[in-house]
């Protein structure tokens, strides 16, 4: 039989094997050896020894692997052979991170029992990038400068940014309402945001340092 245990909540899926290993061992009268390997002592020769029955060791084993399925040498000579391990009558336990839908496929083909532990993916709040732009209309250095940092720790694209405060110098020009800024001024702003961006990254990967750059010396 094959036991699976994978996924990235790492908490709830070692307290699930522990427990399973405690009960499976327990549940066995005959003595049953238990065997722990990892990538650095992988070895195919006893792997077969292992499912074929035709071993050196006890009767009956419980071989445990872990992050064994991350090594893509293993992971190729494994995943062919879980028939045969699911027919053995020893246990074959696997303890892996997050795998693949290839790699679980093949588990599921050969009937394994499969512990799923995913951790909750964290839902962030959307970044409200106007709140840039209207403390950009105010002059407000500090502010402009802080939602600039805060949208980009939330993943916020520098395009989305940029484009947000194009659109914005280009409404005040447009309606005519310069706030506390000179016309003459927007025009100047408007015309340094549509290059900037590209400019910059023909320079090098400093695209975001340009645009914070701009944003604090624009007044």
């Amino acid at each position: 039989m094959i036991y699976l245990f994978s996924g990235d909540d790492t908490k709830k899926k070692l307290a699930s094997y522990e427990a399973f290993l405690a009960a499976h061992t327990k549940a066995k009268k005959e003595a049953k050896e238990t065997f722990f390997i990892n990538k650095n002592d992988f070895d195919p020769m006893q792997l077969e020894s292992f499912y074929s029955g035709a071993s050196l060791f006890s009767a009956k084993s419980a071989v445990v692997f872990h992050d064994i399925l991350a090594g893509e040498e293993e992971s190729e000579f494994i995943l062919p052979r879980l028939k045969e391990m699911a027919e053995s009558e020893n246990s074959f336990i696997f303890l892996e991170g997050k795998l693949g839908k290839p790699v679980l496929d093949a588990f599921k083909k050969a009937r394994a029992e499969l512990n799923m532990f995913e951790a909750p993916k964290e839902r962030k709040e959307k970044f409200n990038s106007f709140v840039i732009a209207n403390a950009f209309a105010q002059k407000d250095k500090f502010n402009t400068w802080l939602y600039f940092r805060q949208a980009v720790e939330r993943g916020v694209a520098l395009d989305e940014l940029s484009g947000i405060l194009f659109w914005k110098v280009k409404d005040m020009l447009l309606k005519r309402s310069f706030g506390k800024f000179q016309e003459e001024e927007l025009k100047d702003l408007a015309g340094r945001l549509s290059y900037l961006l590209p400019q910059a990254r023909k320079k090098g990967p400093e695209a975001e340092s340009a645009l914070e750059q701009f944003l604090l010396e624009a007044f």
